[in-house]
């Protein structure tokens, strides 16, 4: 499968991470991607930045080394309600936003907690992307939340990071398989995404695409495979504001 995009990596404000926008960006030009999202860890995580770093993204050129760049934020879902650690009026002028479950700012919750959790952050019209669905520590029924995502026309995550070897989710290739059978099931489409922290790991999807191919999931219902396609869940104006730069 041929792949134009990453729409999950960190920059070493994160707090965790090693490499600066310029040095994702050189990685993502030399991997021949169309598209790169920097989408920092949100102000709950310990170690990241101030919501003024999100706040002074408008000063940003979105492109370097000749690779558009989108400019978001990866949530920190705080409770079974579905809160984030960002304010609508600020959410509203992130081009993408993932919401996940960070053990360091949400506790480990039963899978109703858990499933009622993602179906108020899939009825969050602020937020495309679910991040990374795939902890033992997190149960969730994945039919329901599937079903929610189809009619909200959200998109799942499959996160390359939890796939490696070196992550510390537990569970997540099992996870994973059950949760493209619900989305399968309910035509839910996914997005295939690296969750890098160093440059080496832009565009990284090795290990996620062989569980795709693992769980026979339609390639077509993955929007990696073109802008239009991906751009179909972000806002108009982002989509426009593309289009018009001649990317699209």
């Amino acid at each position: 499968m041929k792949y134009v995009l990453d729409s999950h990596t960190h920059t070493l404000v994160s707090g965790h991470a090693f490499n600066t926008i310029r040095e994702m960006s050189l990685a993502a030009f030399k991997k021949n991607l169309s598209l790169l999202a920097i989408t920092e860890h949100s102000v709950n995580m310990p170690g990241s930045c101030h919501v003024f770093y999100f706040e002074n993204y408008r000063i940003l050129d979105r492109n370097a080394y000749d690779v558009p760049l989108l400019f978001g934020v990866e949530l920190n879902i705080l409770d079974e309600k579905g809160s984030v650690d960002m304010t609508p009026e600020l959410l509203s002028s992130m081009d993408v936003a993932i919401a996940s479950l960070h053990p360091p700012c949400i506790p480990f919750m039963s899978r109703k907690e858990t499933t009622d959790c993602i179906k108020h952050i899939l009825n969050n019209p602020l937020i495309q992307i679910v991040g990374h669905l795939d902890d033992d520590r997190f149960p969730v029924d994945y039919d329901e939340v599937a079903r929610a995502a189809a009619a909200n026309h959200k998109l799942f995550e499959v996160n390359n990071s939890s796939l490696a070897p070196t992550s510390y989710r537990p569970g997540a290739h099992d996870n994973y398989l059950r949760l493209l059978e619900a989305c399968m099931k309910h035509d839910v489409e996914i997005i295939l995404n690296s969750d890098a922290h160093a440059d080496t790991l832009v565009g990284a999807h090795d290990f996620s695409e062989a569980l795709v191919k693992e769980a026979c999931f339609p390639f077509e219902k993955v929007v990696n495979d073109s802008l239009s396609h991906y751009f179909s869940y972000l806002k108009p104006e982002i989509r426009d504001y593309f289009a018009n730069s001649l990317y699209l």
